[in-house]
């Protein structure tokens, strides 16, 4: 049964009161421009307000990898993240850990480099940090570059060696010469643009079609949806009520998104830095579900993950009631879980 009847009126919690089980929620997200429902959705008091009498605790990740660990190990009870480790962890373990609930970020990523960089011809013999090995980021620049012709490997090792590395370590690296280049979402794509005179030889966006690809994703452990399903929608409604707001906010967004980032890294950013990232994002609740068996294979191409089948990784009846309780049009789950 889909998370739709969760909120619908008359539906009783499967035991008990969850006003009374549930005293905290979990919740992670990374500080990046394509978390910028999260941000807002924290510092606007918008999950809290949908959340009632239970606490929201919050724990801040670097890529989504690390966010699944925790996830997996039950010391978080949502999460947003990028498609390709939700994907991993759903075949990894069968269909039984996590659900994907709602999307969040449309856009935002791409593979900088240096000067004297200008083709793909160029990048033989370079080092290209991602992430984290597996990340969304990490499986885009390891498909498009065996779409060139090059060879690479989660060693590092191949024509072109890909390095993991955490984002604000990648800037350092890439001013003192030692990475030539890295595919990151934003606003680090940005930075190294503004701060660092990187400039852009891929822009991810130009690789889809119509140029929408998703970057973030709301994902929820599996046996939390299960156990607190009104608690789940409790959660959709707040971050619902956060995508609508930077839709509606577009001026006051900036310094919203800039402040929870300040308080996130305890450093805001630039102001160029953050335009020039917003500019290459969409704030969107739908998921892109028509995309992920595209992203099965990127996976498996990059070599970073499992065969599997992807059949009821969506979830997406409970974000479906509440937008045509809305008037607002629904979303679908293209054949890979519920959406009704």
């Amino acid at each position: 049964m889909g998370l739709c009847a969760l909120v619908l009126t008359g539906c009783a919690p499967a035991s008990g009161s969850e006003a009374e089980e549930v005293t905290e929620v979990r919740l992670g997200y990374f500080a990046n421009v394509t978390h910028a429902p999260a941000l807002v959705g924290l510092s606007e008091g918008l999950f809290q307000d949908a959340l009632g009498d239970a606490v929201l605790q919050t724990e801040v990740f670097n890529a989504g990898p690390a966010a699944i660990e925790a996830l997996s190990a039950g010391a978080i009870d949502a999460t947003y993240i990028g498609p390709n480790p939700a994907i991993n962890t759903f075949i990894q373990s069968g269909g039984a850990s996590a659900r994907i609930i709602a999307g969040a970020t449309s856009g935002g990523a791409a593979l900088v480099v240096r000067d004297g960089i200008d083709t793909p011809d160029d990048l033989a013999g370079t080092t290209i940090a991602t992430p984290q090995l597996g990340n969304t980021q990490d499986v885009a620049l390891r498909r498009w570059l065996a779409d060139q012709g090059y060879a690479t490997s989660v060693a590092g090792e191949g024509e072109v060696s890909v390095t993991p590395t955490e984002n604000a370590q990648t800037q350092t690296l890439f001013q003192d010469g030692e990475i030539d280049g890295a595919w990151l979402p934003e606003p680090w794509v940005s930075r190294l643009v503004v701060e660092a005179g990187a400039h852009v030889l891929v822009d991810e966006a130009d690789l889809w079609p119509d140029g929408d690809f998703p970057t973030t994703v709301l994902l929820v452990r599996a046996e939390f949806a299960d156990q607190h399903p009104e608690v789940v929608a409790e959660l959709l409604k707040g971050h619902i009520a956060a995508v609508d707001w930077l839709d509606e906010n577009a001026d006051e967004a900036p310094s919203v998104i800039n402040a929870a980032l300040d308080d996130a890294t305890g450093k805001p950013l630039d102001d160029e830095v953050l335009a020039r990232a917003l500019e290459n994002v969409t704030f969107t609740v739908d998921p892109a579900a028509a995309t992920f068996e595209t992203l099965v294979d990127h996976g498996l191409a990059a070599g970073t993950q499992k065969k599997g089948a992807i059949d009821g990784l969506f979830d997406l009846s409970a974000l479906n009631v509440l937008l045509e309780k809305a008037g607002a049009e629904t979303v679908s789950a293209a054949g890979l879980g519920a959406d009704r």
